[in-house]
């Protein structure tokens, strides 16, 4: 069902070697970059004819309009049942708090009496939000875009979701009542790489976006990555991945558990067990055994998940070697079971988010501990972080001197222009002096 990867024995190699050694997917966004260059030209010159076209090619779906209508969301809203109601709105206001006290304020720094750096905080102008529809539905994700924006004060906040045929062509009903509970009344029937092309050119009925967030498939990822420099994007996100780091004390039917809950997402997903105990990844392989027969999605997800080379049980000798390898893995999401959890977690350099302990699952991430789970794959947590408040937020760098404090350092621009070989740049400093630079 899973297999063994055995790092026991001589020292771990470093850096991209050890890399090498450990479970990946397959995600080739270089290739289907190729595939998605002619939607998103076409989605371009075309506008809505084009992305009404592409729902009716790739979701079955015979759409009149790409804009979802606002009584739409109001009747979204007033379907929903009493218990996802309340379990939407506490994860609304868990993720509001942890998201508001991200928010920056304007600082200035007096470099010298008369000169100072003021660096402020300026949201984007429109942000384009995307939440998936393929296998799953996703409320949550809306949530995990919407929340962050919000807080950083984005003025306008749009949001695409694939049109659904047993809904008529509307984006899943989850989620237009998502979008109504946050009050994002401007709400697309769009997928894909089509609705990444719609945010990035803007259409008849879609005014362009200056960035584009959420998680998504391989089209979404590559539509990113070619829209990059017309747009701000999040990250190109990849299949979702765990990792677990235990030792002895750690609960075979947790560890599984908690494996089996991201392989469920996709069959591409990573579920990877790193433990100094063999006795544990024993136990952890019978608990597999047991618990994935009992839920949904076994063949279609879970069990090719499971049995991908993305996923695997990880040998180590030690703990020190473990958090050697999840440094070196980077994983989205890093679940530390050990003894003192919180000292070991302490540690981690390279992860999207890390779970301490038993009793915070990725599960309690996904939904309702106030943390993003937006957040980086494929290794992009050794240099990318998570969604946040500062995701949607530009710094802007406020230069004001005095003429007193450009003549005390005058000398030093001058001398610094003339070492670059850029003399017009020393000559616009000689210029407020009468062409000489004040002696000291």
């Amino acid at each position: 069902m899973i297999s063994r990867i055995d790092l026991r024995g001589d020292a771990l190699p470093e850096g991209p070697a050890l890399r090498a050694l450990l479970p990946r997917a397959d995600f080739d966004v270089t290739a289907a970059l190729e595939k998605v260059r002619p939607i998103c030209e076409d989605v371009h010159h075309r506008g809505d004819a084009a992305l009404i076209e592409y729902a009716q090619r790739f979701d079955q779906v015979a759409l009149e309009q790409v804009r979802v209508p606002a009584e739409a969301l109001a009747e979204a809203l007033a379907g929903l049942t009493g218990e996802v109601r309340a379990a939407l709105e506490e994860s609304i206001r868990r993720a509001r708090a942890v998201h508001r006290a991200q928010r920056r304020t304007a600082h200035t720094t007096q470099v010298v009496p008369g000169g100072t750096v003021t660096e402020k905080w300026v949201p984007v102008d429109r942000v384009g939000l995307y939440a998936p529809g393929g296998r799953s539905v996703y409320p949550s994700s809306v949530i995990m875009n919407a929340v962050p924006a919000q807080e950083a004060g984005v003025p306008s906040v749009a949001l695409a979701s694939p049109p659904q045929a047993e809904f008529g062509g509307l984006p899943h009903p989850t989620i237009l009542a998502a979008c109504a509970l946050l009050g994002i009344d401007e709400v697309y029937a769009a997928g894909g790489a089509t609705a990444v092309a719609m945010f990035a050119y803007g259409t008849d009925s879609c005014p362009p976006a200056r960035m584009v967030t959420g998680p998504g498939n391989i089209w979404v990822a590559a539509a990113k990555r070619y829209f990059t420099g017309l747009i701000g994007i999040d990250t190109e996100a990849g299949p979702t991945e765990i990792a677990v780091l235990a030792d002895d004390t750690a609960d075979p039917v947790h560890v599984a558990a908690d494996l089996i809950s991201q392989a469920e997402h996709d069959p591409l997903a990573a579920a990877v067990l790193v433990t100094d105990s063999e006795v544990l990844a024993d136990a952890v392989e019978k608990e597999l055994a047991l618990q994935v027969p009992a839920t949904r999605h076994v063949q279609d997800r879970i069990a090719p998940a499971l049995a991908g080379r993305q996923s695997a049980l990880v040998l180590v000798a030690d703990l020190e070697d473990g958090l050697k390898v999840v440094d070196a893995y980077g994983a989205e999401h890093l679940e530390i079971q050990t003894a003192d959890a919180a000292a070991v977690a302490d540690r981690v350099r390279n992860a999207g988010a890390v779970f301490v302990g038993p009793w915070a699952p990725v599960s309690l991430g996904d939904y309702c501990a106030g943390s993003n789970h937006v957040l980086p794959t494929g290794g992009c947590a050794c240099h990318s972080s998570g969604l946040s408040v500062q995701s949607f937020l530009r710094g802007i760098h406020i230069v004001d001197y005095s003429r007193d404090a450009l003549a005390d350092v005058a000398r030093h621009v001058v001398t610094l222009a003339e070492a670059e070989d850029l003399p017009a740049h020393g000559a616009a400093v000689k210029a407020r002096f009468d062409w000489k630079v004040p002696q000291q």
